[in-house]
């Protein structure tokens, strides 16, 4: 048995089990149809902020696979554990805050790496399907969105692929579609790792060999999401913000190592030179555009472990909110805040709103002019990794919880003068999946990015706040609160 086999951040598997020990998963035994039913529910569940979906009875498994978990790493309602998913990834209590989850993601960057450990088998192995009797068309994969180009088994997944002298291996999230039988196509978009490495391979001209591991080990999908530095491995990375070494297996036809308790592995290579129609996909920023087809790489695929009764992990992506946002934004606004810091900065905290779609930073005192700060902040993010994703970065006062939703909110909506307290960047790399971008009226890849000023002109002078905002904790005095609050309950309101 695993050495980690108990542990949910280590091991899928005893993930899924942690979330039904939190009341946490919902069992669904009846047969569920995958062509847009589990969607479906998904979706409801990301809306309502209820439990996990275990999808165990999916119409067309067979010989273990596979049934599906929906919504791996969404909020719950429960304000106590609403990050309780994220934290579990990290070996965190599940009433952990996201301030806390978020560095402890973070802290691995000051921590000497803990490189993986391979082991003979593991549980992924307990199933091999070789060559033509691979047949991708037959699984139950879900199509998510009626108006999907196809059917996205690599929602959730992580893509392993070294470069051609060994030295970059490189786990990543990246989507990807069935195109026939022995074929994905899937995004490989620059500045990705996953495009560098590619391109190393086109450099030498051949295909890269690659694995695609669906239902790996919490904390490994948590740092396949994290915008690490180019060349940075995310196995050793891993064991840095554990502090425990995965356990890692041989592939079947090639020397890659993919974490031994994943619950499906697919083998194969990366074209270099074949290409596919991929798209469109409903996406992070919740919307599908019908008809909007793209060619990207063909990934071949020539075998498939798995463990028996394998679960298939599925992000149900677009609005507001899901994993593309828990994970990739939270991520990004927390490298974001390090890489200020670094460069001496006065942030003092980074977040991304969950009912917004934008990174937020919160500056102590300063001396400095609102447009020297904003310019400072924006050419450093927006030309770094970490900013790739990212459109617009608003600018908060020290009175403002960055991790508040309504607190970024009001700000941006009231201390903010559109146009005139922004500074705005039409130069530098832009995102193409945003959608003012990728169907907006200007170039997809280059500009389309903002910094917004929310700190008024007193937080400029004098570090603090001319106002008193007018609002519970501020517009009445200790004593009041305190009776108020003790007679809550018996005035017949829920709790608080």
């Amino acid at each position: 048995m695993s050495i980690n086999s108990h542990l949910p951040h280590m091991e899928f598997r005893s993930f899924v089990d942690a979330l039904e020990a939190d009341n946490d998963l919902v069992k669904i035994t009846r047969e569920v149809d995958p062509h847009l039913e589990v969607g479906a529910i998904t979706r409801l569940v990301y809306g309502n902020d209820l439990p996990a979906p275990l999808f165990e009875n999916v119409k067309g498994a067979k010989n273990g696979l596979f049934r599906v978990l929906g919504a791996p790493n969404a909020l719950r309602k429960d304000p106590k554990t609403r990050f309780g998913r994220l934290a579990r990834h990290l070996a965190l209590p599940p009433t952990a805050p996201l301030k806390e989850i978020l560095d402890k993601m973070t802290s691995a960057a000051t921590l000497p790496p803990i490189e993986p450990t391979e082991v003979l088998t593991g549980a992924c192995k307990e199933n091999k399907i070789f060559g033509d009797n691979i047949d991708l068309t037959a699984l139950p994969t879900p199509l998510i969105h009626k108006d999907d180009g196809g059917k996205y088994i690599q929602t959730y997944g992580m893509h392993v692929i070294t470069s051609p002298d060994g030295k970059w291996t490189n786990w990543s999230i990246a989507r990807a579609m069935i195109y026939d039988k022995r074929h994905l196509v899937g995004l490989v978009i620059e500045p990705q790792h996953i495009w560098q490495i590619h391109q190393k391979w086109k450099a030498v001209g051949k295909d890269a060999k690659w694995a695609l591991c669906l239902g790996v080990p919490p904390a490994a999908i948590m740092a396949a999401s994290m915008p690490i530095p180019d060349g940075v491995s995310e196995a050793g990375y891993i064991g840095a913000f554990t502090g425990r070494s995965l356990e890692v297996v041989k592939c079947e036809t090639s020397d890659l190592m993919v974490p031994a308790s994943s619950e499906i592995v697919l083998e194969g290579t990366l074209s270099i030179t074949e290409t596919g129609a991929e798209g469109p996909f409903g996406e992070m920023h919740g919307y599908v555009f019908p008809g909007d087809t793209h060619a990207w790489p063909k990934y071949h695929v020539d075998c498939i472990t798995h463990r028996d009764n394998a679960i298939l992990p599925m992000s149900a992506c677009g609005r507001l909110t899901d994993e593309t946002h828990t994970m990739i934004g939270a991520l990004a606004a927390a490298e974001m805040g390090v890489l200020c810091r670094n460069a001496g900065l006065p942030v003092k905290e980074a977040a991304s709103p969950f009912i917004s779609q934008f990174d937020t930073i919160k500056l102590a005192a300063m001396n400095i002019t609102p447009e020297d700060l904003r310019k400072r902040v924006g050419d450093l993010v927006f030309n770094h990794k970490v900013g790739y994703t990212i459109h617009r970065l608003v600018l908060v006062g020290d009175d403002i919880d960055v991790y508040d939703d309504k607190d970024v909110m009001w700000a941006f909506t009231t201390r903010c003068r559109p146009g005139d307290d922004e500074t705005f960047y039409s130069e530098c790399k832009g995102f193409p999946l945003i959608p003012y971008m990728s169907h907006g009226n200007f170039s997809p890849v280059k500009g389309g990015k903002v910094v917004s000023d929310a700190l008024m002109p007193a937080e400029y002078k004098t570090g603090k706040p001319d106002w008193v905002a007018a609002d519970f904790k501020s517009s009445y005095t200790p004593e009041v609160q305190e009776k108020v609050l003790a007679n809550w309950a018996t005035d017949g309101f829920a709790p608080l």
